[in-house]
């Protein structure tokens, strides 16, 4: 009995979960046929509406201005911004430590390779450099009697060998000692201008601490980050502008090179520019906008944005047509591709010599006589 009376509750439990859901199926349905009549009752008002606004105009003749349409050529633009890099920037240091005993250079002040920029101080090196060179004197005169009694049979082979070790061992040293003497000079590595000077006379120098900034800036480089979005439509080679708002300046370039990696933090990837920069007036970190083209149609239709109007079926504007003596408003529907400085490209509906009004098309409907 008891299990009877546990099938018949499941039994009603699921058939009124069953009559839940085809109720609501039945209810959504009969909603989506009440919009499907509101939408038609809409549409024959708005039809009714521009009849009556067309007879009502019937007799006064709206004066509007077309203009025939001409292919032409359409291109989108998009823009990004870039910084300025020197091509050659440089931080340099001594190879040695030592106390910084003269600057030869200051801030501003064009270098050449290899120039002398400042010297560590050397007071300890030459004081043994020149003991070396006194040692060097004798060992070479021990050296050089040695080898006459050596040649002469004369001596033994031993006393020889420690003169000659002990020149060789001299002459090393002092080659060592003059390597470290020259490396407390600081040198330019390239041929630019002294950007920064770091320290000054007196201070600690060593190759952990920059001396001073050296630039070439006679060319630079321009990176900018673009949407992974427009990957396939940027490419090595392409022509670019750069327009330096700070200069008010804006140069031809193109890219030298498109990077291989997508920034996953921003989804971007990387372009380079090269830029002569022989007058020096592009400046490191300075702000560069890139302007690349993403899109070139040779033969376009192109129209002013305000002239493309949207209603509930899509995209429309007027045109004139003429026929039958009268000349009227017509009103068509397009497609419409991207934008670019307020026009847009017309993909459809219209075609090169059709007259499309570009005054007056807020006074028309479709089929309102007018006079051009």
């Amino acid at each position: 009995m008891k299990k009877l009376i546990f099938l018949i509750t499941v039994t009603v439990f699921l058939a009124s979960c069953a009559g839940t859901s085809v109720d609501d199926e039945a209810a959504k349905r009969l909603q989506l046929q009440k919009f499907k009549q509101q939408a038609h009752d809409l549409e024959q008002q708005i039809v009714a509406l521009e009849n009556e606004l067309a007879e009502v105009t019937d007799e006064d003749i709206v004066n509007v201005k077309a203009s025939d349409i001409e292919l032409q050529k359409f291109e989108h633009f998009i823009e990004s911004s870039g910084n300025v890099e020197a091509e050659q920037d440089i931080n340099v240091s001594p190879e040695s430590a030592g106390i910084i005993d003269e600057v030869l250079v200051t801030e501003g002040v064009i270098v050449k390779k290899g120039q002398i920029l400042a010297k560590l101080s050397t007071n300890t090196l030459q004081r043994s450099l020149d003991e070396m060179n006194i040692q060097l004197e004798l060992a070479e005169t021990t050296f050089q009697r040695q080898k006459n009694l050596w040649d002469q049979n004369i001596g033994s082979e031993l006393q020889f060998l420690q003169a000659k070790t002990t020149l060789e061992s001299l002459k090393k040293r002092i080659e060592g000692m003059e390597a470290q003497m020259e490396m407390a000079v600081i040198k330019s590595p390239i041929d630019g201008i002294i950007d920064v000077v770091f320290q000054k006379k007196g201070q600690i120098g060593s190759p952990q601490v920059p001396f001073a900034k050296v630039l070439n800036t006679s060319r630079v480089r321009i990176y900018a980050d673009v949407s992974e979005a427009y990957l396939t439509k940027i490419k090595k080679g392409d022509k670019v502008q750069v327009n330096f708002p700070a200069l008010n300046k804006e140069i031809e370039a193109t890219i030298f090179r498109i990077g291989n990696t997508i920034n996953a933090n921003n989804r971007t990837f990387r372009i380079r520019i090269n830029l002569n920069n022989s007058n020096n007036t592009i400046k490191p970190n300075l702000i560069a906008i890139v302007k690349m083209r993403d899109y070139v149609a040779e033969d376009a239709v192109i129209v002013p944005n305000l002239l493309v109007k949207e209603d509930f079926k899509g995209m429309y504007t007027f045109i004139v047509n003429s026929s039958n003596n009268e000349t009227r408003a017509q009103k068509v529907y397009v497609q419409t591709g991207i934008s670019q400085n307020n026009l847009t490209e017309v993909t459809e509906g219209l075609d090169a010599g059709t007259k499309i009004i570009t005054e007056g098309y807020t006074q028309v409907v479709d089929g309102t006589l007018i006079r051009l």
